[in-house]
């Protein structure tokens, strides 16, 4: 059987088991107060013939018949009574309804009323069957002597009568009562079916059980919300990646996430391998809307760190930009090797000695060619790399004449990844500003183990709506989608070596935008 179907049954049990006991309880209830009341009504009529003078005369005298019975009759006509029984100091009829009963004994003890005292019955038979009945004695006057009793009955069918009607309502509203119980409890059912759709409890405990596997059993993050946005599920790689605590129940809104995952979840919409910081990872950010019966129930996202893979793409970008580079060098070198080596072939002797003198004069100094400004190899590959991709887009980098780095960095990657996107954003800045010729300077500095770089461009600057939030991914002044994490990640780098990267001038001078990064122990001590 169903566990739906025990709990109605279950519940209908104790309804109709509790209905059963109420409905007997009030039966009890009923019958003794019904008894008594028709007790007690018999014993006002009793005294209020014994107070009467004639009966009270008649007793004394101990005269049966005429008018006592007349007065006994008339009572018993009035109350709608059994029988009005009037008897002398030994019990003995003084009248009764029953003409042949008059002068013999009362059929029950008189004992209790001739001594003086009130009785009141509940069921006795007597000559006229079962009855609720009672007794009280008859006093002379200034109750000096007891001079017979007074006995007035119910027949018992009165009070059964009464206490049928009242049970039958009893017993209609019981099983209205039941009616209601079993209504409600069959509601209850049918929405404890809806809630679970229609599960067992075992099948409920299954699925706990493979929730908490699965949740904590994957290597990835899992969130979810519901439709007002508030947290319902999560695992501890969530939290581990995220870097925050995500209590049950709390509101995104109120959650320091990444603004990618609150646009993720405000929308809800489906997201495939969006790139998000948190703290000092790259996380990877999946988001699908859940939908039961055509009805929106909330989102799941999934997170994976990338942090380990992103910093090798970096890597590999870097050296491919290097390796850009000095392909085009060698691509300009080869075709200069070629035309001295053509004058030489000709004899043009002279034309080859001027060509040289005018290679030497109108190059330009590269950052790496100026002397030891820059020690370390690493740098002076990242700077001839950007030197080359700012020359083949029209632009100029430059290496402040006040740079000094006598020693070697300790961490190339992350010296790539904060100084290359710093002036890949200066690069694009100054190309689309309106200043001719479009530069850029880059200045690097050594201050015992911490390397400071400084970019300054020739652009436009950045505007002051960007200002607040230029360090949020996302946030970018190119046109193009994809962009925005650039800044986040030297951010990033950079904190996570304890520095950190900041605009110091937003460029609303004569130059563009200057930016400045300080990376704590990015140099060895000694060269």
């Amino acid at each position: 059987m169903r566990f739906s179907r025990q709990v109605l049954l279950l519940q209908i049990g104790v309804v109709l088991l509790v209905v059963g006991i109420g409905v007997a309880l009030v039966s009890a209830l009923l019958s003794r107060t019904l008894t008594n009341q028709y007790g007690e009504r018999a014993l006002a009529i009793a005294k209020s013939v014994a107070v009467d003078p004639v009966v009270v005369a008649n007793a004394a005298a101990k005269i049966p018949g005429g008018a006592l019975e007349e007065r006994a009759l008339a009572v018993n006509d009035v109350n709608n009574t059994l029988f009005v029984v009037i008897t002398d100091d030994k019990g003995i009829r003084l009248a009764h309804p029953t003409p042949s009963e008059i002068g013999k004994p009362v059929s029950t003890p008189p004992d209790v009323a001739l001594a003086g005292g009130d009785e009141v019955s509940a069921v006795q038979s007597g000559t006229l069957g079962l009855s609720v009945r009672s007794k009280t004695p008859i006093w002379t006057a200034g109750h000096k002597r007891v001079v017979g009793e007074v006995s007035v009955g119910f027949d018992v069918a009165d009070p059964t009568g009464a206490f049928n009607q009242l049970l039958t309502i009893t017993l209609l509203f019981a099983g209205g009562a039941l009616l209601l119980g079993a209504g409600a409890s069959a509601l209850l059912n049918r929405r404890l079916r809806r809630v679970t759709h229609g599960l067992e409890p075992h099948e409920l405990t299954e699925l706990l059980y493979e929730r908490e596997a699965v949740l904590h059993g994957i290597g990835e993050g899992v969130l979810a919300v519901d439709e007002t946005n508030r947290v319902s599920v999560r695992n501890d790689e969530a939290e581990r990646l995220l870097g925050t605590e995500l209590p049950i129940g709390a509101s995104m809104a109120e959650l320091e996430l990444s603004p990618r995952l609150h646009k993720a979840v405000a929308e809800g919409r489906p997201v495939d391998n969006l790139l998000a910081v948190a703290g000092n990872r790259v996380l990877v950010i999946n988001s699908r809307a859940v939908r039961l019966d055509d009805r929106p129930i909330g989102t799941v996202l999934t997170f994976r760190d990338r942090t380990d893979l992103d910093t090798l793409t970096r890597e590999l970008d870097g050296i491919r930009a290097l390796s850009d580079g000095l392909r085009a060098q060698r691509h300009e070198f080869a075709n200069r090797l070629h035309t001295l080596y053509g004058l030489l072939q000709l004899g043009h002797h002279t034309e080859a000695v001027e060509y040289l003198q005018t290679l030497t004069d109108s190059s330009s100094a590269r950052p790496s060619e100026l002397g030891d400004a820059v020690a370390d190899p690493y740098l002076q590959a990242l700077l001839v790399a950007k030197t080359e991709q700012a020359q083949e887009k029209g632009l100029s980098l430059k290496l402040a004449e006040d740079s000094w780095v006598p020693t070697t960095v300790t961490d190339p990657i992350a010296a790539n990844t904060v100084i290359g996107n710093l002036v890949d954003n200066a690069l694009h800045a100054a190309r689309m500003g309106p200043r001719r010729p479009a530069t850029v300077e880059i200045g690097l500095f050594a201050d015992g183990s911490t390397l400071h770089a400084s970019v300054v461009d020739s652009g436009p600057g950045v505007p002051a709506d960007l200002r607040r939030t230029l360090f949020d991914e996302g946030v970018s002044t190119k046109i193009a989608p994809g962009h925005g994490l650039g800044l986040a990640l030297a951010r990033q780098a950079a904190r996570a070596r304890g520095g950190d990267v900041w605009l110091a001038d937003p460029g609303e001078g004569e130059t563009g935008a200057l930016f400045v990064a300080k990376l704590p122990g990015m140099l060895t001590e000694d060269g």
